[in-house]
């Protein structure tokens, strides 16, 4: 009679391997923690199973646990071989139990070692990769898993949290602004169920609300972009390896202040009677969007911007660094921005500790815009003719110009035609069209390719105010309203999609404003940042305050 372990010893390995998939697959989220009592039964399932031997079975566990499609279309096949997809399994689980037992989001009484806290920054950047390259797989295992939106609610408010951010505010100072406020903050909005914060009790909601305030009101402690928005075409910066040990190129998180932004004008309307938060223009949340779309879609612009963030890819001529999708801004956007009182601001320029942004009151203005995307083209096949210097001069993106005028030179003049803009500028000959956008659905790939410069124009309608507290002063708007009417036209920045749009209005002394940001989702986000005065010198910090604006819905 054969013993129990020559007859398992009879078993086909590829029957064992999927087996062994099985076991590893059964339960959608968590680590493959089955396959533990495969590999134990003996020493041949255990040298069968290993790694070493079988990394395509690995391979497909990883495939079946997270998401691969944008892993796999980012990275290219050279990254993404069975060796390499099993060893990022192992590291991923790992981080995800580390998560999962929450050591890391509050401050211990002893410091972390310098290898305790390269730990935690390699599993925040993991997550932050992760929610990049979500197609729903990767947000099961970080929300029912690993519950990172707990860790995060600890860690940003919890009077204890690792942010620091309580503890800066009970000693007058601001919440950290640091690379890990950057990646924590951007986690924070990708997993924000607003209904679950508005279930809290009233002492916690008020937490929540009062650092998002600081974050995204704060414009002198919290820029919008990087690099600085003084500069059109900025010098590129010089990027490090995230701390993943895997084959990802150099990368840099955008700023905290457009998700915390988005976070903040998401959670605001609870402070707002039950009338007026149903009139309100809220922020389309990541999570909402699952349904419409594959999300890692949503989020290619955002991954190509933090690679050129690190100087990973410089824009040739034009947006081709891929940071902002041609065609993305047209249409009909509604949102609301917001102010503070002048008096309180201008404190605040002055060195005026957070609590006075605390007590300052906020006015909140609903808008509706309507824009308008032209692009530079360059034609579909450039032949040696074409290709001489006085030909393709005219397909070169327009000079720099004033920050404080959306980049646009001076003297430029715009004349609408059928098919687009004519746009003639002083210190060239000649005039240069650019086509109307697209619908973005039209938008293909070769189209965008040829896309060298994008210009927006616009118009805007602003509604009734809505306030958190009552105002002593209103603050400009347009449209048909007792504001005044005004228009818009703008410009994205090459190297990181920056879009920057001057305001100025028809009728009335109420001056230029600036709105400056960045789009937050390909297709179905927000494109959210902050407004400011443009009286102050750029070099100057000046008068700010936040917005976004979503597509009509």
């Amino acid at each position: 009679m054969s013993s129990p372990d020559s007859a398992f010893d009879t078993i086909p390995n590829e029957v064992l391997e999927q087996i062994a998939f099985y076991a590893a697959t059964c339960s959608p989220t968590g680590p493959p923690s089955d396959l533990l009592s495969l590999l134990l039964v003996n020493r041949r399932f255990a040298a069968a199973l290993s790694v070493a031997s079988t990394s395509y079975l690995y391979s497909r566990i990883f495939c079946a646990k997270f998401d691969a499609d944008a892993y796999k279309r980012r990275l290219g096949p050279q990254a993404t071989t069975a060796p390499k997809l099993a060893a990022e399994l192992a590291r991923r689980c790992c981080l995800l139990r580390r998560i999962r037992a929450r050591t890391d989001c509050y401050v211990g009484k002893v410091p972390l070692s310098d290898e305790d806290a390269g730990r935690m920054h390699e599993m925040l950047w993991v997550a932050y990769l992760m929610m990049l390259e979500n197609d729903g797989l990767n947000e099961r295992q970080l929300r029912e898993y690993a519950h990172l939106d707990v860790w995060l609610k600890d860690y940003w408010f919890d009077p204890d949290g690792a942010s620091c951010a309580t503890l800066a505010i009970k000693d007058n100072g601001w919440p950290p602004n640091n690379e890990l406020s950057a990646v924590t903050m951007w986690l924070f909005w990708f997993l924000l169920r607003p209904e679950e914060y508005f279930l809290l009790d009233e002492a916690t909601f008020r937490t929540v609300i009062s650092i998002l305030k600081l974050l995204a009101l704060g414009a002198h402690q919290y820029p919008v972009s990087r690099p600085a928005w003084v500069d059109f075409l900025p010098e590129q910066s010089s990027g490090r390896l995230p701390p993943c040990y895997a084959d990802y190129p150099p990368l840099v998180p955008p700023p905290l202040a457009a998700p915390a932004v988005l976070s903040y004008l998401s959670l605001a309307p609870r402070s707002t009677s039950t009338s007026e938060t149903l009139e309100h223009a809220n922020p389309l949340v990541p999570s909402s969007i699952s349904s419409r779309t594959r999300m890692s879609r949503e989020w290619d612009s955002e991954w190509k911007r933090c690679r050129s963030l690190a100087g990973a890819e410089a824009p040739v001529a034009g947006v081709s660094a891929g940071t902002f999708p041609p065609g993305a801004m047209e249409g009909i956007w509604e949102g609301l921005f917001t102010y503070t009182e002048f008096t309180a601001y201008a404190a605040l320029l002055s060195g005026a500790p957070p609590p006075t942004l605390h007590k300052s009151l906020v006015a909140r203005h609903q808008q509706t815009w309507r824009l308008r995307e032209y692009h530079l083209l360059v034609p579909e096949i450039i032949d040696s003719e074409n290709s001489n210097t006085a030909n393709t001069e005219k397909y070169r993106p327009l000079t720099p110009g004033d920050p404080l005028r959306a980049y646009l030179p001076p003297g430029l003049t715009i004349e609408y035609e059928p098919e687009g803009i004519k746009v003639q500028e002083p210190s060239r000959p000649g005039e240069t069209l650019y086509y109307r956008s697209p619908e973005p659905a039209q938008v293909t790939e070769a189209y965008a390719k040829r896309v060298r410069e994008i210009l927006i124009t616009g118009e805007v309608r602003s509604l009734p105010l809505i306030a958190e507290k009552r105002v002593g002063t209103d603050v400009h708007t347009k449209g048909h309203s007792a504001w005044g009417q005004f228009s818009l036209i703008g410009r994205i920045r090459p190297s990181d999609g920056y879009v920057t749009l001057s305001k100025e209005y028809i009728n009335g002394d109420r001056g230029k404003w600036l709105y400056r940001g960045y789009l937050v989702g390909d297709v179905h986000g927000n494109f959210a940042g902050r407004w400011r005065d443009t009286l102050s010198p750029p070099e100057v910090l000046g008068y700010e305050g936040c917005f976004f604006m979503g597509r009509r819905r």
